[in-house]
């Protein structure tokens, strides 16, 4: 055993756990392919003031969670607690704005680091996907991304998860709204930290999960009652777009999302087989993110899903993904001539596109047929100095148990076709 062991809150991700992750992750990329978005990477850290500014000076993330160091030359930076306000960074930074094909559209896999304490579901270091289009203002784009990720969850064969559906108004409503919160949250029984908020951000003590701030917010003034018409409009437009397509949502006067850049549509994809962690994913549109970080207006929307939480929903429902065999051909070679002939097929099986492994370290029959036997393939190749003094190959199917004899010369669209 190692000296070391992973940091408190984080996890090794190891075969064969480390297949689902990534067959999780394919599946919440396919719907984003097929919709024009963009891959985009940004990296680890960013200087501070991007999150303090962008996520919001008075959520936990920024006050509570993020991991910040400084530089040799005195710069101070944070690992990314989430990918939003990188990837905007990232947009204006290119111009992509500036090509005129709005909105720019791009998603983006990849880790997100948060000071927690650590539970099953919630970890210092998670992957997320998500995806981000900047540049436009339509309901039929929230709405679209309501249903890839929606679709990305149904494709991994999901089916008790829920989807919360808000709206936070705008900058020419929620002032009206924020006002009639403040009020009403004055007057009730709050530690000093949440009254503090109060004045900074009301709507984050929506958000607050603990019960004796809940129990008292029975009777808070709704955001629904305080919505403009144009934002009345807007809203009611993504829920007839979702209602057409087939896609189920809850109303929930509450959701408000934990990063202060949200505006107008806000959503959650939470599951009940994960407990307290419940959310698997979520977004929103964030019009005036992009002013925040000293861009112009560009009105956007975006989402994120867990890929670690998601794993764990999949758990919760018993669900086995349908995983594509690591390995589907073992070769197993008796002696120095049969080495060097079946690793030539081995390569030549490769490039073919069959995941082939090799019995290495020149292990006898018995081992080597251990081996391929743990390694989950579905044929051995097995060859001696007699087989190939006879210019044959045995192949060994290892479920049924059966084997015989196929010429070298005619291995590889033999084994092609059986796996067929």
């Amino acid at each position: 055993m190692s000296t070391f062991q992973a940091p408190k809150g984080t996890y090794d991700l190891i075969p064969p756990q480390s297949a689902v992750h990534l067959k999780v992750r394919e599946a919440f990329a396919a719907p984003l392919k097929a919709a024009g978005y963009g891959y985009i990477e940004t990296p680890a850290f960013e200087d501070v003031a991007l999150f303090s500014r962008g996520v919001g000076e008075s959520t936990d993330i920024v006050t509570k969670e993020m991991y910040v160091f400084e530089t040799k030359g005195g710069t101070r930076l944070a690992l990314r607690p989430e990918g939003t306000a990188s990837t905007v960074r990232a947009v204006l930074e290119a111009g992509l704005h500036k090509a005129g094909n709005l909105p720019v559209k791009v998603w983006y896999s990849g880790s997100q680091y948060r000071y927690e304490r650590p539970q099953k579901g919630r970890y210092r270091h998670f992957w997320q996907v998500g995806a981000e289009a900047v540049g436009a203002e339509d309901p039929a784009l929230d709405a679209e991304m309501i249903i890839m990720a929606d679709d990305a969850y149904k494709s991994l064969g999901l089916r008790q998860y829920r989807i919360l559906l808000n709206s936070l108004g705008d900058k020419e409503c929620r002032p009206a709204y924020r006002t009639a919160l403040q009020e009403f949250l004055r007057g009730l029984d709050l530690d000093e930290e949440t009254r503090r908020r109060i004045e900074i951000n009301p709507l984050r003590v929506l958000d607050d999960k603990r019960a004796e701030v809940q129990k008292q917010l029975t009777g808070a003034p709704l955001m629904r009652d305080h919505l403009c018409e144009a934002c009345k409009a807007y809203h009611e437009q993504v829920r007839e777009l979702l209602t057409a397509a087939g896609v189920a949502f809850e109303d929930d006067d509450r959701l408000v999302r934990g990063l202060d850049y949200y505006t107008r549509t806000t959503f959650e994809f939470v599951h009940g087989g994960l407990g307290s962690q419940s959310a698997v994913g979520g977004g929103g549109r964030y019009d005036g993110l992009s002013e925040m970080i000293g861009g112009p207006a560009l009105p956007s929307v975006g989402w994120a899903l867990g890929v670690d939480r998601t794993v764990l929903a999949l758990e919760a429902e018993g669900i086995e993904l349908d995983l594509p065999a690591a390995t589907q051909v073992y070769a197993v070679p008796l002696g120095d001539e049969a080495r060097r002939r079946l690793f030539g097929l081995v390569t030549e099986l490769r490039r073919e596109g069959v995941a082939t492994d090799f019995a290495f370290g020149g292990k006898g029959m018995k081992n080597a047929m251990k081996s391929a036997n743990r390694s989950g393939a579905r044929f051995a190749l097995i060859a001696g100095e007699r087989d190939l003094a006879e210019g044959v190959v045995q192949v060994k199917d290892l479920e049924s148990g059966e084997q015989g004899p196929v010429a070298l010369d005619a291995v590889v669209a033999e084994l092609r076709a059986r796996l067929a």
